[in-house]
């Protein structure tokens, strides 16, 4: 490779995949239709594929950014406290590069709540990351808007939630080794 090409390559913009978490990395809890985060580490379950999915993505490339919406922080239904050590306890177990949180709830007027793109865009910008090669991966419509509002291609992982859909999306898949054969295929 010529020193040209060598600068180009190491001037370029990384990609990403972003995650949402409850729902694509872990199990999320069912009642009446609509997913919830788990309570406490005991109720975290890694579903089947993820940590296989994730690695052959890492290796792959991309740098792995988790982006979620905990908005029983402000709720007061969950300290944050138990918000963290979730995200630890998958740390320890799959190849995250970080975890990104918004702790606010639907009326906070924040900028980082999906479906707003506040934290695609601050893991971009921390990352150094092309937006345009990267991914999103979400289990709700939020997820995907988000991704769309932050110029990402998205991957919208189906479970038939009694809730709105996304409008628009890449692909469609059922789980997260799909999502991860879909952004692979690119």
């Amino acid at each position: 490779m010529g020193v040209g090409s060598q600068i180009a390559k190491d001037t370029m913009a990384r990609r990403a995949v972003f995650l949402d978490r409850d729902g694509v990395l872990n199990r999320a809890v069912v009642r009446d239709g609509k997913p919830y985060p788990p309570a406490d580490v005991a109720e975290v379950e890694v579903l089947p594929g993820v940590v296989e999915a994730l690695r052959r993505l890492k290796e792959a490339g991309y740098v792995l950014i988790v982006v979620s919406n905990q908005p029983d922080v402000a709720r007061g239904a969950t300290p944050r406290e138990t918000v963290e050590a979730i995200n630890s306890y998958l740390a320890d177990r799959l190849p995250i590069d970080r975890f990104i949180m918004c702790y606010h709830d639907n009326n906070d007027g924040c900028t980082c709540r999906k479906p707003r793109p506040g934290m695609l865009l601050a893991g971009a910008r921390e990352f150094d990351i092309d937006l345009a090669a990267s991914f999103m991966v979400g289990d709700r419509w939020r997820d995907v808007e988000a991704g769309v509002a932050a110029g990402c291609k998205t991957v919208f992982i189906d479970y038939g939630y009694d809730e709105q859909v996304p409008k628009t999306y890449d692909h469609r898949v059922l789980s997260m080794h799909g999502a991860a054969r879909a952004i692979l295929a690119r």
